[in-house]
């Protein structure tokens, strides 16, 4: 049995602030969603719309569609369940929109659907960050659900090899939340500009787009924020350890 005392060791009040700060995170990416979800466009174009005629600007065809150049890239759209699911799938190329945000006619709908096109739009462009991420991903998921299994185990037993083992594969889990930022940042960036060069939204609406797309940055951020201080926190056990 794990010592009931390793649980709240001091080592835990290090995480309190990235707990808060994610707490708020999420607290402010709802209710910015669910206000501008409730402003409607001058465009009254849905989500899925708009991420087909930016795909489309952006030299993108739907890959349910034919190609008049086969060598252009290609890139589905669908419709998926849930609130806030929205996602690109770079490895069958396809572009899942939550159902509000696909037939969604809001400023939040064309902002997110936006800015998951910029997703897509970095993988055609091989945009360096998302493709670095793409390839460490499966290393850096294996890690980040043996690390602390691991470090648990030496810890506890006593196995000396164990520890700088689990907290080298969470570093590698680290790496991929800090490598997530600029690809998120970027994409976002993508969305607001092709949602002001096509006419998308307007400069008020733009604004509140930016506002919902700044909102969901922090979450990841706050993601990022958490998987640094428990490093930290391994690396501090570690050291009482020895």
């Amino acid at each position: 049995m794990m010592p009931f005392g390793f649980f709240f060791d001091p080592t835990m009040l290090l995480l309190i602030p990235a707990l808060l700060f994610a707490g708020w995170a999420q607290l402010k990416v709802k209710s910015t969603y669910a206000k501008f979800s409730q402003v409607g466009t001058r465009s009254g174009l849905s989500g899925a719309e708009v991420a087909a005629r930016i795909l489309r600007d952006s030299g993108i065809d739907l890959s349910d569609s034919p190609s008049s150049n086969p060598g252009r890239p290609a890139c589905g759209l669908e419709a998926i369940p849930g609130e806030l699911t929205d996602h690109y799938d770079p490895r069958d190329r396809v572009l899942r929109l939550s159902d509000g945000i696909y037939s969604g006619r809001s400023v939040a709908a064309l902002g997110i659907a936006a800015h998951e096109v910029g997703h897509a739009v970095q993988h055609a462009r091989a945009f360096a960050p998302l493709m670095l991420r793409n390839v460490v991903y499966p290393v850096c998921s294996f890690g980040s659900m043996l690390a602390w299994p691991l470090f648990f185990v030496g810890f506890f037993f006593h196995i000396k090899i164990l520890i700088p083992l689990g907290i080298a594969l969470y570093i590698l889990a680290v790496f991929f939340t800090v490598l997530t930022l600029p690809v998120e940042f970027d994409a976002s960036r993508r969305a607001l500009k092709c949602l002001s060069s096509g006419g998308y939204l307007t400069t008020d609406e733009l604004a509140g787009a930016r506002k919902v797309l700044t909102a969901a940055a922090l979450t990841y951020v706050a993601a990022t924020a958490m998987a640094i201080l428990e490093l930290v926190r391994m690396l501090i056990l570690a050291r009482g350890r020895d």
